[in-house]
């Protein structure tokens, strides 16, 4: 881009107050003139992760809970419409990819919000591993010689590829397999509705026989397992970005209407078709035993290849998922920027799939198929990241409260959906607690992966010590590797951030600096303030600047002054004149006047 305007190519002095007076913006940028995702895409992609518990909630809730397994589902249901407006909230007011990773770092710092994004990955693999292998085994029903094991891989392999090709084309996938499993499931409620009404014998039976534990027992550990119905409620939240505006609420609404009929219907239909040591018989097929039963028996096949289906659309869901997840972890630098690679043919990030599919492969053939463990790191998992996103919702309410939002979730309501989903875990835990021990073997190694980001300027230096101390035979090795060395910490010191002042106050300042010292591997950062005439400059900007620029020797400040209109083409053009990515650009939360949408800022990080 060519530009006159009053600063030089070198880098700038410590402290140095410059103008850009004549920035060329462009009136709309290719990166945001991509097709979006429209509701009934977008709904598949995420509908068939939480439609495909249908396949198996009923019967493991019926487990535990007996003949209340239906109002244990309901109370599921409950739970989850309280969540419909937690995530709104949360997705209205920062329409970013990354879920509960996104609104935990523009509220808390980034090492918490990496808590989240580890725990996130964590549920994306279990669910890829789980619902792949899982299909299989229903494909095993109907072609007896397919080998398990390495059909899952070859499954998992076509979906990256699938991935590889672009987010439109696994939505299209996505779209048929719900659809499908849509119309199965009401034709399996009508049938088995038919058969039931014409018959309550068994229906009685059940109801006549009183849970071991007790009424509450029952209850409060058939929630705790019901909870495995809402699984994939997170994901949309995970690729936000992909939908066109206001499809995102609608997706939330379209999978809790999916899950409050469907999932207590079918366990009330079953407790009418198959007395309760026969659903424990049947719990990894029983839509399929209740379609043998009900008025089309045909249904039971129907079913066995719909389970194949929704199960492999869940698959596709948890790779579209991690996939914007681990793209904007990478951009704020959590994980290495490899995986920012696009490939040419496609322009999506080929190295974020293959990663994946390579974990989710390593985890299925280290567990020789025994993926039952993985069940307990998939509950823990993906409940842990509702609690957060609850979490996240009381901070936005705290932190953020000016910042403009189309959904409102009431102080009471986050409350008990909080303690509801923490309910969830508790009885998860106490139901299966050898899991927990897995689950925490698989989360400190995906943490150990972050956190190696956070600490590598501390590895790099200690490699120099270590270089240093190596002995004088390999003298004129050691200096090519410390040059190495030294060039990784400067390219990592070397980095910038900017911070955009709408004023001169000196303590949002201060708190920009703490921000960015305590947040960020660098040592520059460039407080930026947008004007239209020079009389409207702050006054004291450019003092309050130099203040903070001494306080923090550590940290070189310097104030830039841009003439122009704040916008989200601005923000795009600053972003390629001082070259810093747009992920790195940080702001005080705006009011709800702001003109803007926070989502065509490109990522601009809230921190004030």
């Amino acid at each position: 881009m060519q530009n006159t305007q009053e600063t030089t190519t070198a880098p700038p002095e410590r402290g140095e107050v410059r103008y850009i007076k004549d920035l060329i913006v462009a009136e709309s940028s290719d990166s945001r003139k991509h097709v979006k995702l429209n509701q009934l895409l977008a709904t598949s992609i995420c509908g068939n992760d939480i439609t495909s518990s249908c396949l198996y909630v009923s019967a493991i809730c019926a487990l535990y809970a007996g003949p209340y397994a239906p109002l244990s589902l309901l109370l599921v249901a409950a739970v989850l419409y309280l969540f419909r407006k937690v995530y709104g909230e949360v997705g209205t007011a920062l329409p970013l990819n990354g879920g509960a990773y996104n609104v935990l770092l523009n509220t808390t710092s980034k090492r918490f919000a990496s808590l989240a994004a580890c725990l996130t990955i964590l549920s994306y693999i279990a669910t890829a591993v789980i619902s792949a292998y899982e299909a299989m085994h229903y494909a095993h029903q109907i072609w007896h010689s397919l080998n398990v094991l390495w059909a899952t891989v070859l499954m998992l392999g076509f979906f990256a590829f699938l991935s590889i090709l672009g987010i439109s084309e696994s939505a299209r996938v996505a779209t048929g397999i719900f659809i499908f499993h849509i119309c199965t499931l009401v034709l399996l409620v009508a049938a088995c509705g038919i058969v039931v009404l014409q018959d309550f014998t068994i229906l009685q039976e059940n109801f006549q026989t009183p849970p071991p534990t007790g009424v509450g027992k029952a209850i409060f550990f058939g929630f705790a397992a019901a909870m495995l119905g809402v699984s994939g409620f997170e994901s949309s939240a995970n690729f936000i970005e992909e939908q066109a505006e206001g499809v995102f609420v609608k997706t939330l609404r379209n999978m809790w209407i999916a899950v409050a009929f469907f999932n207590p219907v079918i366990s009330f239909l079953s407790l009418g078709l198959l007395r309760l040591n026969e659903l424990e018989n049947h719990k990894e097929t029983l839509l399929a035993q209740m379609g043998k039963l009900s008025a089309l028996p045909f249904l039971e096949q129907m079913v066995s290849i719909d389970a194949v289906l929704v199960l492999s659309g869940a698959v596709i869901t948890s790779f579209v998922g991690v996939s914007g997840l681990v793209k904007r972890m990478s951009l704020d630098r959590c994980l290495p920027q490899f995986l920012l690679a696009e490939n040419r043919w496609r322009g999506t990030n080929h190295w974020i799939f293959l990663g994946f599919l390579g974990l989710c492969v390593s985890i299925l053939l280290a567990t020789g198929g025994e993926v039952e463990a993985l069940a307990g790191v998939y509950t823990i998992s993906f409940l842990s990241v509702m609690a957060l996103f609850a979490l996240g919702n009381m901070l936005l309410k705290t932190k953020r409260d000016r910042l403009r939002r189309d959904e409102r979730a009431s102080w009471p309501s986050v409350t008990i959906a909080l303690v509801a989903v923490l309910t969830g875990v508790v009885g998860n835990v106490l139901l299966k607690p050898e899991y927990v021990k897995v689950f925490l073997l698989y989360f400190s190694l995906t943490i150990l992966a972050v956190g190696l980001m956070f600490i590598r300027l501390s590895l790099l230096r200690g490699a120099i010590f270590m270089v240093k101390s190596g002995a004088k035979s390999v003298k004129r090795a050691n200096e090519r590797i410390l040059e190495v060395l030294r060039n990784a910490i400067d390219a990592v010191n070397s980095l910038t951030v900017i911070y955009f002042s709408r004023g001169d106050n000196l303590a949002n300042l201060n708190r920009a600096a703490l921000y960015v010292m305590e947040n960020e591997q660098l040592k520059r950062l460039e407080v930026v303030h947008v004007y239209q005439d020079e009389e409207d400059i702050p006054p004291s900007l450019a003092e309050h600047v130099e203040i903070i620029d001494r306080e923090y020797p550590e940290l070189v400040v310097d104030l830039v002054l841009v003439k122009g209109r704040f916008s989200p083409e601005l923000v795009e053009a600053i972003s390629k004149e001082m070259d810093v990515p747009q992920n790195y650009m940080f702001m005080g939360t705006p009011g709800e006047q702001f003109p803007h949408n926070l989502g065509d800022l490109g990522g601009v990080r809230l921190i004030i």
